[in-house]
């Protein structure tokens, strides 16, 4: 306890600390304002029907950080910059030069790599803010518009998509934790004073048992995604004694931590990505005037909608991506390079190829654990929300997930500053 509590004096009495952790908060203070200044012509009542029970839009919702609920000027959120960065992802298993850059050429490589990011987001946020406006404009939840008018609200919702990119970059840089994830957090935690008034003024005690059962999987979900998130494999690692002049170095023997969940919460945000962009595009094409387009869009915007088909795509994508994420972010050959040059070896095993696919082989395994576990968490709302009929369930199940990520990321970061800070 004595621990804790110098630990956390210093976070407070530290002035570099304290002043990252400041800018933070005043960075999500802009956030939230930005996201509470709607776009011109918005009929508020038209807006929360729109809203009502509606899974796409309120998982779109989580992504834009709770900017979407209003229409505002960042409505978009940080959604066409994760789109960006899931597609140079996948562009790093296409092209192996691209891998080189984001993997092997360092701090360069990977800077060049995000900047390739910045440019990508740009066209996206233009495509999907016109997309959203159109379709909403359609919907009747924003007023017609002159053409000049629909050119400057695409433009202003691209600046606000562009500028919380900025703003995630720079609290990443000079605050703690990914800015990112934490303007998805920021707008996740935003509504629950709301939630919790909205559940006090309706409830009723026959609602108890549903209650004291919700809370309880909350509970679960949140003591299994802390096990996992903290959960390791040691690979234990011996390093060869080198004498040099009179003295001897190496012969230490240690251990290399391979998390059984490497990947996060990312693959839970890539599989959402892929899963409501055509959600998105084929809502959006069932307004065309031609019957075909029309009738075509429909059929597929309700397979999309089917729970059982979306319930098993939502699950295969989360385990797909857990694999694509590990191995883009974790190269074995290049572990079993720097042991080599290192002079480090694993008792049993032959330095290099061997290394190679003995890590390889040990990764698979428990990335299996990690991907099974975060695509039934993925789809356990899903299997509530049939079960009960409730329709939030599958927008708090999958925040909750995030939450809980972003939390435990943010108090790693914030006690190796700390660390740093004590040494």
């Amino acid at each position: 306890m004595s621990n804790f509590t110098n630990k956390l004096k210093l976070v407070f009495t530290d002035k570099s600390l304290r002043n990252r952790i400041l800018f933070v908060i005043g960075a999500l203070a802009v956030f939230r304002l930005l996201a509470n200044i709607p776009i011109p012509g918005v009929d508020v009542l038209k807006l929360e029907q729109f809203f009502a029970g509606n899974d796409l839009f309120g998982m779109l919702n989580i992504f834009s950080g709770g900017g979407l609920a209003n229409l505002s000027i960042v409505m978009l959120g940080v959604g066409p910059y994760i789109t960006s960065s899931i597609i140079m992802q996948l562009l790093t298993m296409i092209f192996p030069k691209m891998k080189r850059l984001y993997q092997e050429e360092g701090e360069i490589g990977r800077k060049k790599f995000t900047t390739w990011s910045r440019w990508l987001t740009v066209p996206l946020a233009l495509v999907q803010s016109a997309g959203f406006i159109i379709l909403l404009q359609n919907q009747g939840v924003l007023d017609p518009m002159s053409l000049m008018s629909l050119v400057n609200n695409i433009l202003i919702v691209t600046g606000g998509s562009v500028l919380l990119m900025w703003l995630g970059e720079l609290m990443t840089e000079f605050g703690i934790g990914n800015g990112t994830s934490l303007i998805i957090f920021s707008g996740i935690v935003a509504v629950i004073p709301s939630k919790i008034a909205q559940a006090y003024y309706n409830f009723s005690i026959a609602n108890i048992p549903m209650i004291v059962v919700f809370l309880a999987v909350a509970f679960i979900i949140i003591l299994s995604v802390v096990i996992i998130n903290e959960a390791e494999r040691p690979i234990p690692v011996t390093y060869a004694k080198r004498v040099r002049g009179n003295r001897v170095f190496g012969g230490v023997s240690t251990y290399i931590p391979l998390r059984v969940n490497q990947a996060g919460v990312i693959p839970i945000i890539f599989a959402l990505s892929i899963l409501l962009f055509p959600q998105m595009i084929f809502k959006f094409l069932e307004q065309s005037s031609n019957a075909i387009l029309s009738n075509f869009s429909g059929h597929v915007t309700s397979l999309l909608a089917n729970q059982l088909f979306y319930g098993v795509a939502y699950f295969v994508l989360v385990f797909m991506f857990t694999y694509f994420y590990t191995a883009v972010t974790f190269d074995p050959d290049s572990m079993a390079k720097n042991l080599q040059n290192n002079g480090a070896f694993i008792p049993g095993v032959r330095p290099g190829e061997s290394t190679s696919s003995y890590v390889a082989k040990i990764l698979t395994r428990i990335t299996l654990v990690g991907a099974l576990f975060l695509g039934f968490i993925a789809v356990l709302p899903l299997i509530m929300k049939s079960v009960t009929g409730i329709t939030s369930l599958a927008i708090g199940g999958t925040a909750l997930l995030i939450v809980v990520s972003v939390v435990i990321d943010l108090i790693k970061k914030i006690e190796a500053q700390v660390s740093i800070r004590e040494y």
